[in-house]
């Protein structure tokens, strides 16, 4: 006798929201979906497509159950997946009611930090929420929706304390153009998700001031040997930085043409203001909110990070990207 299929619930309704629904509707037949937006709830419920992000991708009628209440979406739902904007999560999660999540696996597709908070989702889930850290999921690696909603090969990693929750959750997710790796490292992963959108804005900076492949192929490898030092002093247990969800996934978001955080530094580069060019945005470049949080650690555990300082400068201190990446050229080998 086969067990029940999971419920699960997706929350967010932004590009990788959208590519999360695609996976788990096609795979189980069925996904409820909380937005924030209701004009595109609407649109979705007639039409069975995301008028605002992906829109090219299209959900058999009936297999997509959208709401605009958060509660009504994780109610009764095995698996709820957060797919929102890492500056919403805590206002998203402050809207359910007491015990929404209790019994429930609780899985994050957010790649960066939590600002009022300076922690990453894995940590406030489980030390402000209280979701017990078995039930906590981490879905990242080098993944962007746009190619999801292609269906061209693609990889994920899904992090989980056991074994046996990360594959239940990578079972509603693989299919014919996902693979799915699994990991025990929650917090590495997350980790690494934050930093790497780091170093794809300092990617991004050297690319709109003109620097060509072969600076950028310098940048990176010492983004990763940085990424590296800061793992080791803040992470328990090993940390194998050549696995996908770390060097995979800051290659892909140091180098696409998908990539919020290299469009956000090309902007700088170019000679944007920091405010202009947030202003320009239609997405959230997370890496804006993450600097602050691993400079902060950076000095706490006394890591050498010239790549993560260089940013700062630029995001939060004012100086000028071309002078900054100059210096910073000087410390690379």
């Amino acid at each position: 006798m086969q067990s029940k299929p999971p419920i699960v619930a997706v929350i967010g309704g932004g590009s990788f929201g959208t590519a999360v629904v695609k996976m788990v509707s096609e795979n189980l037949g069925s996904c409820h979906w909380w937005m924030h937006n209701d004009d595109s709830a609407l649109h979705i419920k007639r039409y069975h497509h995301n008028p605002r992000y992906l829109s090219s991708v299209g959900f058999q009628p009936g297999s997509v159950h959208v709401y605009t209440d958060v509660n009504g979406a994780a109610a009764n739902a095995d698996i709820v997946i957060f797919a929102v904007p890492s500056a919403f999560v805590k206002e998203v999660l402050e809207g359910l009611a007491d015990g929404a999540l209790a019994g429930k696996l609780v899985c994050s597709t957010i790649k960066g930090i939590i600002p009022d908070e300076n922690m990453i989702v894995g940590e406030y889930l489980r030390e402000v929420v209280g979701v017990p850290e078995e039930n906590i999921v981490v879905i990242t690696g080098p993944c962007h929706a746009e190619e999801i909603a292609l269906e061209r090969l693609s990889f994920l990693t899904v992090a989980a304390k056991e074994k046996v929750v990360a594959e239940h959750v990578a079972g509603v997710l693989k299919n014919h153009y996902m693979r799915c790796t699994l990991s025990t490292d929650i917090y590495g992963t997350e980790y690494a998700a934050v930093m790497k959108n780091i170093y794809a804005i300092a990617a991004g900076m050297c690319h709109g001031l003109g620097y060509g492949d072969n600076f950028q192929a310098v940048l990176i490898s010492n983004a990763a040997r940085e990424m590296r030092r800061f793992m080791k002093s803040t992470c328990e247990g090993p940390i194998n930085i050549k696995k996908s969800a770390y060097l995979g996934d800051l290659l892909v978001t140091c180098y696409s043409q998908f990539s919020r955080n290299r469009m956000l530094g090309n902007m700088l580069g170019k000679g944007y203001t920091v405010k202009s060019a947030m202003a320009e945005m239609t997405m959230v470049a997370e890496g804006f909110y993450a600097v602050p949080l691993v400079a902060k650690i950076r000095k706490k555990h006394e890591v050498k990070m010239p790549i993560v300082k260089a940013v700062n400068e630029v995001l939060y201190e004012g100086k000028s990207a071309k002078k900054v990446m100059a210096k910073l050229a000087q410390k690379l080998n």
